[in-house]
């Protein structure tokens, strides 16, 4: 029995490196089940703000655990939005801040933020 060729099941060559969010194991998905979550989304936000420690972050985003925190900047940083910064003192110093990437994952964010509470504002004013 002959092996299927390229032109035999329509693969042309480009298809695994098309991103399809909605396929299982494309890795844009999980970027997106990372930002979709509600500290995930808060933290770029926060960031897009600027640069901050840990414990400023955290206080920023009120309500998020010190460990939810922890584990949504790991996960934010191993998909490339945040990158962070250990600085050699004592105590280390480690500051968040967002990447290229998520400073335009960030923005679209904000602009999201924005017209929600906007409309939230509009719709409480009536």
């Amino acid at each position: 029995m002959a092996t299927p060729t390229a032109a035999d099941d329509g693969y042309d060559g480009y298809d695994a490196l098309v991103a399809d969010v909605f396929a299982r194991d494309c890795s844009s998905r999980r970027i997106v089940e990372n930002l979709a979550g509600k500290w995930g989304m808060l933290a770029l936000a926060a960031l897009h703000e600027g640069a901050y420690r840990f414990n400023a972050l955290r206080r920023r985003v009120d309500g998020v655990s010190e460990k939810m925190l922890s584990q949504t900047l790991q996960g934010l940083e191993r998909d490339g939005l945040v990158h962070r910064d250990v600085q050699a003192t004592i105590p280390p110093h480690v500051e968040y801040s967002l990447t290229p990437f998520g400073e335009r994952v960030a923005a679209k964010i904000v602009d999201l933020i924005e017209l929600v509470q906007d409309e939230v504002n509009t719709t409480s004013a009536r």
